[in-house]
Parts: structure tokens; C-alpha cells; sequence
């Protein structure tokens, strides 16, 4: 008779997202699960909020009960050996503060996309959330990776030029303890961008091409940000899992899949 096979033999690396909810499935779980699936991760998703949106605009969000997300992450705490969390749209303070309480205690790499203006241009956050999110979560996080418009929001002052974002990336990681991927996505022109990792007291430099499609795609950062949790929970350290994640998300813009509305380009990405 041959012994049982290790429960554990054929088992993925587990991620879990704790975000909102993209009805157009281009960002939010959406596209952590099918960034994660791309890497070869087991997504696990807990739903922050529901929100009604396409790239172009962002039209209406209800935010789930805070017992319900409760619910969504203990359980999966409870059952499946989780090697990254990657936390997203957070839209209200109670939210924040439940999400916390629930992870201050579980030993795993924590990535935070301050997930705070849609690309559309909305805020997604109340104020006495954003206020949670700096006091509360991102002293527990092991990554936090703002763009310039919430770099900006975080330090309190304009972040518009490249020069600007290694320095930045630095004060947001000594600031809030935490290593910080600051994402040049925003800066002006079509040259090439930049993305500054501050990570142990040293910058990392990433650049890539603009990708020049314009507006009328969203979720690149929610992708970004799921890429290296998945990275990570595959056992990549920081620096590697931040360089594999980027050239990640250029090749799906440049593979990204696009519609015509009224005129104006839909876009996702490429997965």
C-alpha cells in the first residue's frame, strides 16, 4: 500500500488581495486575480467594495458591511497558507481599522497600493480615511506603492518631476517605516519613465518607455502592485519582485486589448 500523497505536494503559492471590486474588471480584484493567475499564484480575495466604473469614469460605490470583510479575511487566514497580502482600495476609516486589526498580528509581507484617485480622476477615499491609512496601515507595511498624485497627497506638498522622486520615495519610507516604490506613470511628456524604490536605505532606478496610449486605460498600478505581492509570496525579494513586476505590466500595455467609445479609447491590459 503506498502512503498518501503530501497534502502540500502539488500546492501554489497563495496571494490575497483586500480591495474593491471592478465591474469593468480592469482594475481592482479583478485584476489582482488575473495578474496572480498570470504568475502562477492562488489568488484569494477579500471585497472592500463594489464599485461601478469603466477606464473613463468612475460612477458610483457601495462599500461592503465591515463584518462581511471581517468575515472574508479571517476565513482565509483560518485556511490557507497565505505567503503575501496585497491591500488596495480601502474606502472608509472603519474599513481601515478593521483591515488592521486583522493583520497586525499575521507575520506576512503586507504590499499597500493607497489606492486614492481613480485614473479617471474621483476621489476613491474619504478624508478620515486617508488620515487611517497613513497612521494606521502603512507603518504595518512592508511595501507601499504610491504614484506622484498620492506621493503627493502623503507628504503634503507637489511631487511633479522626476528629479523629485527618488527624495520623495525616501521621506515616504522613513516617514512611515516602510519601504516605497514611488511610480513615475504620471510624469509629463513622452520620454522615458522612471520608478524609484526606496528599500533599506538605498534608491533603486527602473526606467521604461512610455508606453503612449493615452488615457482610457486603468488598473496598471493595481496590476503593479499585485505582481510583486505575487513575486513575493513566490519567495523574490523586494528588489527583484519590484523589477519582474514592471516589466510585467509594460508587456501588458503593449499587449492591452482596446474598444471604441464614442470616439474615445477603452483599453485593458493584455493579460
Amino acid at each position: 500500500m503506498t502512503s498518501d500523497p503530501s497534502p502540500h505536494a502539488n500546492s501554489k503559492a497563495v496571494a490575497l488581495s483586500i480591495a474593491g471590486s471592478d465591474c469593468s474588471a480592469g482594475a481592482g480584484i479583478q485584476a489582482d486575480l488575473k495578474t496572480f493567475h498570470r504568475l502562477g499564484v492562488h489568488g484569494l480575495t477579500a471585497v472592500t467594495s463594489v464599485v461601478s466604473e469603466t477606464p473613463l469614469e468612475v460612477r458610483q460605490i457601495e462599500t461592503v458591511a465591515v463584518s462581511l470583510l471581517q468575515s472574508q479575511v479571517k476565513i482565509l487566514l483560518e485556511t490557507y497558507p497565505i505567503g503575501a497580502i496585497k491591500t488596495g482600495m480601502l474606502p472608509t476609516r472603519p474599513i481601515i481599522i478593521a483591515v488592521c486589526e486583522l493583520l497586525k498580528q499575521v507575520g506576512v509581507p503586507i504590499i499597500t497600493d493607497p489606492v486614492m484617485v481613480a485614473s479617471s480622476g474621483p476621489s476613491l477615499i474619504q478624508d478620515d480615511a486617508s488620515i487611517a491609512l497613513a497612521s494606521r496601515l502603512l507603518p504595518m507595511t512592508t511595501l507601499v506603492t504610491p504614484n506622484m498624485p498620492e506621493a503627493s497627497l502623503l507628504l503634503g506638498r507637489k511631487i511633479l518631476a522626476a528629479e523629485e522622486l527618488e527624495t520623495a520615495a525616501r521621506e515616504i519610507s522613513e516617514k512611515f517605516q516602510t519601504s516605497c516604490l514611488l511610480k513615475g506613470g504620471h510624469l509629463p511628456g513622452t520620454d522615458d519613465k522612471l520608478d524609484v524604490l526606496w528599500h533599506e536605505g538605498r534608491a533603486h532606478h527602473f526606467s521604461h518607455p512610455d508606453a503612449g496610449i493615452g488615457e482610457g486605460v486603468h488598473g496598471t498600478g493595481c496590476a503593479l502592485s499585485s505582481a510583486i505581492t505575487a513575486e513575493i509570496a513566490l519567495g523574490r525579494p523586494i528588489e527583484t519582485a519590484v523589477a519582474n513586476g514592471i516589466e510585467l505590466i509594460q508587456q501588458l500595455i503593449t499587449e492591452s486589448d482596446v474598444w471604441n467609445h464614442h470616439g474615445k479609447s477603452v483599453r485593458c491590459l493584455g493579460w
